[in-house]
């Protein structure tokens, strides 16, 4: 075990080479306030969508940024997936770089600024999508303008596609795979939303770290529920509906999934373990003995970090009567899970069966999807062109691959590239992290570059 600590330090690197970044940076605040302006807000029903909003957003496009229009191609793709290609010296080895302009709704009530005023206060832009991920398309956006006016030319052909419903898991990202997949387009590489520059988010890491997706957790939307013959609440029977839904709960919640060490996780382990303080290095060196200690840590505490861990069950939903005197006929739970690698939407629904062991309710999937692949690290020449982009901005920061707890427009590439990760380049605090598709979600104003930035040392790689 020490002579593991010991051993365990982290991996010596070479700093890498800081191309060129110059920007308008006040054109760039300006932009994504235009951008935050218009409520594209996506709706699972579309006759509760303000269209006008949306073609807003499309109509502001050109105007904000001319060049990107002259030189790239433009097409649409599902209802509203925009598709921009960049014609590089080659296209061998192309690339997608990709964003959603599409937000969640909001509370107005409980936000302190109007959530589409773009109001800048106190170096702060508020706004819904300042964040998630407005921010994003207005940085690739402006760095593909930004060399485009430089007369520049990537090595490989370029694809800007932003997806108008990605919120509501819609058809505009599948429909952009459908397409590049049958011009026989494989991308070398692909980068979407997903880990962020942050601070305390690793136990025993005084650093910054800048988590890169190399994968994401898959998710279910499930259902159980009780019948009973309903009537007056005066003469209720010894065990409701509802009284058995709520035993069913906590069964699943006493009894959370085993735990698996997927393969990103175990490099995100390995990759921040090392940086850790002499007692989680210890520990992360020393899984083989310490990995049931840790087991334990993460589901009393709950979190992010009991998330990396195994598959999650979070009880979101309840319905049964209308009134308080009425005994409902049906009465509903519904949950959200996460899938974690290794695990799949069967053999999930088979745990629920066995730990519920209540053959008077009914369960069912209304909705899953699987895991996505893991894509690869190491010597591969996509993730060291992100690597390096990530550490050109942010020095300081340590780089690891981690799973995407969340789900994200990237699943639906990794039907055609092995090379997809998810990173919103952005330094975010825990404070502001808790705005997205939360109350008062603000951008600092000197956080705003920083996309723009990133994705200029991206592009000039590619």
């Amino acid at each position: 075990v020490c002579l593991r600590t010991l051993a365990f330090r982290p991996h010596p690197e070479t700093p890498p080479a800081v191309l060129p970044v110059d920007f308008d940076r006040q054109k760039a605040i300006d932009d994504l306030q235009r951008l935050v302006r218009c409520a594209t807000i996506s709706n699972y029903d579309p006759a509760k969508e303000d269209e006008v909003a949306f073609h807003e957003f499309l109509a502001l496009l050109p105007d904000l940024f001319t060049e990107v229009p002259r030189v790239c191609s433009f097409e649409v793709t599902g209802r509203r997936g925009l598709l921009y290609g960049w014609k590089g010296k080659s296209d061998a080895n192309p690339t997608v770089l990709m964003a959603h302009y599409d937000v969640v709704p909001v509370h107005e009530e409980l936000w302190e600024k109007p959530p589409f005023a773009g109001i800048i206060e106190n170096g702060e832009l508020w706004g819904r999508g300042t964040l998630d991920t407005k921010a994003t398309v207005n940085g690739i956006l402006q760095a593909a303008e930004t060399l485009i006016k430089q007369d520049f030319i990537p090595e490989n052909d370029i694809w800007l596609a932003f997806g108008g419903d990605e919120e509501v898991a819609g058809q505009d990202a599948p429909a952009t795979v459908d397409l590049l997949e049958k011009r026989g387009i494989r991308p070398a590489l692909v980068v979407d939303e997903g880990g962020a520059v942050v601070e305390d988010i690793f136990p025993g890491v005084a650093r910054s770290c800048a988590l890169i997706g190399t994968g994401e957790k898959g998710m279910m939307h499930f259902e159980m529920v009780a019948e009973s013959g309903g009537g007056h609440a005066s003469a209720p029977p010894s065990h409701s509906a509802i009284g058995r839904l709520a035993e069913a709960c906590l069964k699943v919640e006493n009894h959370p999934f085993r735990r698996r060490l997927s393969p990103a996780v175990a490099e995100m382990f390995d990759t921040l373990g090392r940086y850790s303080n002499a007692l989680y290095r210890m520990i992360f060196a020393n899984l083989w003995l310490f990995a049931g200690v840790l087991d334990l840590i993460c589901k009393k505490k709950g979190g992010e970090l009991n998330a990396l861990l195994r598959t999650t069950v979070a009880w979101t939903q309840a319905s049964g009567s209308k009134q308080t005197n009425v005994m409902p006929a049906s009465a509903t739970m519904g949950a959200n899970l996460r899938l974690i690698t290794g695990d799949t939407a069967e053999n999930v629904l088979d745990y629920l069966a066995r730990i519920i062991d209540n053959p008077s309710l009914k369960l069912r999937a209304v909705f899953s999807h699987e895991p996505s692949a893991i894509s690869e690290t190491g010597d591969s020449a996509g993730w060291l062109k992100v690597k390096r982009s990530v550490q050109s901005v942010w020095p300081e920061a340590i780089v690891s691959p981690y799973l995407m707890i969340a789900c994200s427009d990237a699943r639906h590439y990794c039907r055609i590239s092995d090379h997809v990760y998810r990173f919103s380049a952005m330094a975010m605090s825990g404070e502001h992290r808790k705005t997205i598709h939360g109350n008062n979600e603000r951008i600092p104003l000197d956080t705003i570059g920083q996309p723009v930035a990133f994705y200029l040392q991206l592009m000039q790689q590619c």
